[in-house]
């Protein structure tokens, strides 16, 4: 086992969204990507890092702008998706680093856009056996019968709510934190740590 197969990519994205339905000939498109890499041998994240991404099929509206605070104007300065899917595998190792998100919505939006752009997906296949669904995970571990959103898993978890939600770095780092606490419970999956 490599060194590398000890640290973990959290991954938090979030997207162009609208009020209602998106309008004519928009799709929902990544916007920002946050990743916090967490050290599971060492028991905690080493790095935060956030990735804007210029869409090409949609702009931030104004409901965009409320929930996660970024506007069209900053994310017309990111990059493009193709750029942030390289970065995510040359700087972050996100084709051989197992990887999380709260939920499937992270891991179903880079697999659409992947294919959309006709950009190979950044993380790895099967993707069964490289994500990791923190959500899934923590649900069981704590015997919820409901999968609670990130907030509320926190406040169930007694952790502090770090920076603002629905900002991908911010959330990332705070989901990066549940995946620590899981760990210690014992009920991080033995094989998200193995590469």
């Amino acid at each position: 086992m490599r060194a590398e197969s000890t640290f973990l990519n959290v991954i938090d994205v979030e997207a162009t969204c609208w009020d209602g339905q998106p309008p004519p000939g928009s799709v929902s498109e990544i916007i920002e990507i946050g990743l916090t890499v967490v050290d599971l041998s060492a028991r905690r994240r080493v790095s935060r890092h956030r990735v804007l991404v210029r869409p090409v099929r949609s702009a931030v509206s104004g409901f965009c702008t409320e929930l996660t605070g970024l506007t069209q104007s900053e994310v017309e300065r990111g990059v493009t998706f193709a750029e942030a899917c390289r970065i995510l595998v040359e700087e972050h190792g996100a084709g051989e680093r197992h990887w999380a998100s709260w939920g499937e919505y992270d891991r179903k939006q880079f697999a659409r856009q992947s294919q959309a752009d006709g950009v190979a997906f950044p993380f790895g296949y099967p993707t069964e056996r490289t994500h990791t669904n923190a959500k899934a995970v923590f649900t069981t571990a704590y015997g919820l019968r409901r999968k609670p959103g990130m907030s509320q898993a926190l406040q169930i978890a007694g952790l502090p709510l770090e920076g603002r939600h629905h900002r991908g770095e911010d959330d990332a780092w705070n989901i990066a934190a549940l995946v620590l606490d899981l760990l210690d419970r014992g009920a991080w999956p033995a094989t998200a740590d193995v590469v």
